[in-house]
């Protein structure tokens, strides 16, 4: 059975990139990655209470504070709740990845999903 998720690349997958980059081994690389990741990840915690980190060819990270909502409702029970303001994450992509991934999947050969504008199924493939 197939699963619908799609692949999940972990730490270990970028330090086994990062290594076949570098010409390193993975052992090597796996510190250096975990570092990185972890510093990302520490400076948009640390943020009072924005902050932008702006990775050149990759894209932004940012931090950005949210204003409350007073009236939001609760879907199950119908009850209106106050949620408070708090922090939330953005990431945007550089132009250089942002590019390649707005290229058609039809153009890249792989399946376009059912239901999709540019979807054709096969049958309609054929008769052409």
């Amino acid at each position: 059975m197939k699963s619908d998720r799609p692949k999940t690349l972990t730490k270990k997958d970028v330090a086994r990139r990062v290594s076949e980059i570098m010409g390193e081994p993975i052992y090597k690389c796996e510190p250096w990655v975990g570092t990185v990741i972890s510093a990302i990840g520490e400076l948009m915690m640390e943020a009072d209470p924005d902050i932008r980190i702006e990775l050149r060819d990759f894209g932004v990270f940012e931090v950005k504070k949210t204003r409350a909502k007073p009236k939001a409702r609760n879907p199950k029970t119908n009850e209106t709740v106050f949620i408070p303001s708090r922090r939330k994450t953005h990431f945007k992509p550089s132009k250089r990845i942002k590019s390649v991934l707005q290229q058609p999947l039809s153009e890249l050969d792989y399946e376009v999903p059912q239901g999709s504008a540019d979807y054709v199924s096969e049958d309609l493939a054929v008769a052409d």
